[in-house]
């Protein structure tokens, strides 16, 4: 199979959808490359790392949207990228379409067929190419809270961690998932007042145990969101519902019962976030502020750091993009965890949850490949 591999165009986007080790593995397994020039300069990966690689070299997009079987991005393809899809073309990167009704329409224009990662599920029920990305995006939640946090920032002028004899920043986490958890390992790690709100009991066991009590948990209902949020520094927005839009938990009337400079970052902005004030920035400008509380929103949180988020996600993502190589759509009806990952195929929507969230109609994978 040709595989592609086009520049990301998506502002401040850094990251690359294969690493030069990627594609010597697909190289090795008998599939030809193309990458575009300058893919991997976000990532130090010059054109001739890639060659030596084994791949050929592009010297526009255009050139592999129109040659490529299989297209492997990161981000969302964007509307001067989804009009060059074609019909039997595989798409396999990250979609987020709950949020993004006109790439659903663009996407099913086109009549390619796509695969998101963030859908793709294994064996124990878990999001194994979402899990990378959730990591870092835990962790770098933290670290933008910290810098917005500051006053000439807009922030409260609080240091996270505190300092012998001043009390430290009051941070809330709304969702014990991966990205809940790896936020609240690295603001304990800080030093700071963490509390992790989830609607699961057994998570929430979990984490007790995993944090030794340095971390305090709490059943998430209505009252317990309000009275953290108000209370709270920081509020980590970490709530996934996978392949549908994100639950608001926290309302616009909220916000005026927060403490003034307090900081909301929302790491679910790519499914619509879970704030009622929320709207997706950039790493150009980052933040607004709305009643007082300085908002983070950056849409593409890891692609800040395109090394780590790189190799992180091409560890993951490389057995599933070796299969769909290999095999093309078969591997899809072979696989039941890949076939989860179908959102889209000839024209139908295939992801019941991202259908309902944007009120299309859908149809089950197996029927859609059925034709």
């Amino acid at each position: 199979m040709r595989v592609g591999v086009p520049k990301e165009i998506k502002t401040h986007e850094y990251r690359v959808g294969l690493t030069p080790g990627a594609v010597r593995e697909y190289v090795h397994a008998g599939h030809e490359v193309v990458v575009e020039t300058g893919a991997g300069a976000g990532i130090g990966a010059s054109d001739e790392v890639y060659r030596t690689a084994g791949a050929r070299i592009a010297a526009t997009a255009a050139e592999i949207f129109s040659t490529a079987d299989m297209i492997v991005k990161v981000k969302e393809p964007q509307p001067g990228e989804w009009v060059q899809l074609r019909p039997g073309q595989i798409l396999f990167t990250y979609l987020h379409l709950a949020a993004d009704p006109e790439q659903a329409r663009g996407l099913l224009a086109s009549g390619c067929t796509a695969i998101a990662y963030e859908t793709v599920t294994d064996s124990r029920g878990g999001l194994p190419l979402l899990a990378p990305m959730s990591e870092v995006a835990g962790r770098l939640s933290i670290e933008a809270a910290g810098g917005a946090l500051q006053r000439h920032r807009g922030g409260r002028g609080l240091l996270l961690g505190g300092v012998p004899g001043v009390q430290p920043a009051h941070v809330v986490v709304l969702g014990g998932g991966v990205v809940g958890t790896h936020a609240a390992r690295m603001a304990a790690g800080l030093g700071a007042n963490v509390t992790v709100l989830d609607r699961s009991l057994p998570r929430l066991r979990e984490l007790d145990e995993l944090f030794e009590g340095r971390v305090r948990t709490r059943y998430s209902t209505i009252a317990a969101v309000e009275q953290e949020v108000f209370s709270a520094d920081v509020v980590i927005g970490a709530v996934l519902v996978p392949g549908a839009s994100a639950p608001r938990l926290v309302t616009k009337a909220m916000l005026k019962s927060m403490k003034p400079g307090s900081v909301i970052v929302d790491v679910a902005i790519d499914q619509g976030g879970c704030f009622e004030t929320s709207h997706a920035t950039t790493h150009a400008d980052p933040t607004y502020e709305v009643d007082g509380i300085i908002h983070y929103c950056v849409a593409n949180m890891p692609g800040a750091v395109p090394l780590t988020s790189s190799e992180a996600l091409n560890n993951a993502t490389l057995p599933f993009g070796l299969a769909l190589a290999a095999k093309g759509l078969a591997a899809v009806v072979a696989d039941p965890h890949l076939r989860a990952g179908l959102n889209i195929h000839r024209g139908r929507f295939t992801h019941k949850a991202a259908a309902e969230s944007l009120g299309l109609p859908y149809a089950p994978a197996e029927q859609a490949i059925a034709g």
